[in-house]
């Protein structure tokens, strides 16, 4: 999401650029059935990429430390390949390599995401699992940011604010259906397969037949070469950097509980009931956060909201780790899926119209800070369980940080609402 923020900005709520929502209705680029379907193509193909190629790791990650006997410090490292992937992905996507070959490209990183749910399914070995996550982030980042930018063109072409909102909908009902999916694998009963390698081949399967559908809807791309000149260098104003400091240290914060929150609901003895409901919930409510949070914005503006987001979701991990079971992972799923996907969006939102001269270069600085912050977050996450017993401690960890974040951005907000009013 972080590389393609600056292509829906004009669309979101509080941007300076907004226009008024238009539904599904074209403003002269074609039918409203096209964009509609041109939607549901965004939407699936962020399931696929995002729910099932990043997140489905979660739902599964018990069966595969029961099956393999993985520790948490290797389920750790083999979360950090991901990102480490998906970070080098949107590094390599920000070239002009694939200019005018956005949908061939999109598409074939959707195969490749189907193959490598597969692959997962073919090993045990922890270096095994690194490489195909490694190779899963590279995947999910080209289609986030190639068919995004279709999708997303489309939506501002046509002056349509529900179109972004449906498209990054898919990654919460990805996450949602990667729960089913984990749910309905051990009914297939396949003998000789354990139960986590039948979790990465359902999931394959859902993967292809989404891909097959994306494959039937997504519209050739209208991206025309831009042409223009280089951008100034970056201004490193207070706001940007305090911006950039919360931002990479919430990705550290986030991904601590998205990677082991089904993990601490096994723990918790809460049983495979417990461990869908959890994360279903968490696909859920992330669907529909980015929509149910705008209304606040008239009232808070971007950074209040932003703000009020990572102090929500550290109460919501202090709740995971104290809270009874099996309500813990429950609530911790809620407010997880409730407020990251906001969070992200409306973080680099910020961002851009902090620096309106170098908006790229600002995404850029945060998506790097984002990226190491989320790649350090499960090594960390991973070594403390291992020597605790327990994910308590980093969850609280995480807390702790997401809380200091919040207050930072409060301690600034007068700034950061002043610079975003130039």
């Amino acid at each position: 999401m972080s590389t393609l923020q600056r292509r829906q900005d004009r669309s979101e709520p509080g941007s300076r650029h907004s226009t008024e929502p238009s539904g599904f209705e074209s403003a002269g680029s074609g039918s409203s059935g096209s964009l509609a379907a041109t939607a549901i193509a965004g939407a699936v193909a962020m399931a696929v990429a995002m729910g099932f190629g990043r997140f489905s790791y979660t739902p599964i990650l018990p069966a595969m430390m029961t099956d393999t006997g993985f520790s948490p410090a290797d389920a750790g490292l083999v979360a950090s390949a991901n990102f480490i992937g998906y970070l080098a992905g949107a590094v390599l996507a920000g070239y002009g390599w694939a200019h005018g070959r956005e949908r061939g490209v999109g598409l074939a990183a959707l195969v490749a995401t189907t193959l490598l749910l597969a692959a997962m399914g073919l090993t045990s070995s922890v270096l095994a699992y690194s490489i195909i996550r490694f190779l899963a982030g590279l995947a999910s980042a080209f289609a986030m940011i190639f068919i995004s930018g279709i999708v997303l063109g489309q939506g501002l072409a046509a002056r349509s604010e529900h179109v972004p909102s449906v498209h990054f909908g898919g990654v919460g009902f990805g996450i949602a259906l990667s729960s089913i999916a984990v749910w309905v694998a051990p009914l297939a009963g396949v003998a000789g397969l354990s139960m986590s390698q039948a979790d990465w081949f359902v999931g394959a399967l859902v993967a292809l037949a989404g891909t097959v559908l994306v494959a039937a809807l997504l519209p050739a791309s209208r991206h025309a070469a831009n042409g223009g000149r280089p951008e100034v260098p970056l201004v490193r104003s207070r706001p940007l950097m305090a911006m950039t400091l919360t931002y990479g240290v919430f990705g550290f914060g986030y991904v601590i509980t998205a990677t082991f929150l089904v993990a601490m609901a096994r723990d918790a003895s809460g049983g495979h009931s417990v461990e869908f409901l959890a994360w279903l919930i968490t696909g859920v409510s992330a669907a529909l956060s980015v929509y149910l949070w705008r209304f606040a914005v008239p009232r808070f503006g971007l950074a209040g909201v932003y703000a009020i987001g990572l102090l929500v979701e550290a109460v919501g991990l202090v709740l995971t780790v104290s809270l009874p079971s099996p309500y813990a992972p429950l609530v911790g799923g809620l407010m997880l899926g409730a407020t990251f996907m906001m969070v992200t969006a409306y973080g680099l939102q910020i961002g851009r119209q902090l620096a309106p001269e170098s908006p790229r270069r600002a995404l850029a600085f945060m998506t790097a800070a984002f990226g190491i912050g989320q790649i350090v977050g499960p090594l960390v996450a991973g070594w403390l369980a291992e020597r605790t017993g327990s994910y308590a401690l980093p969850t609280l960890v995480a807390a702790v940080v997401l809380m200091i974040c919040g207050i930072v951005v409060l301690a600034e907000l007068r700034r950061i609402n002043e610079a975003l009013a130039r």
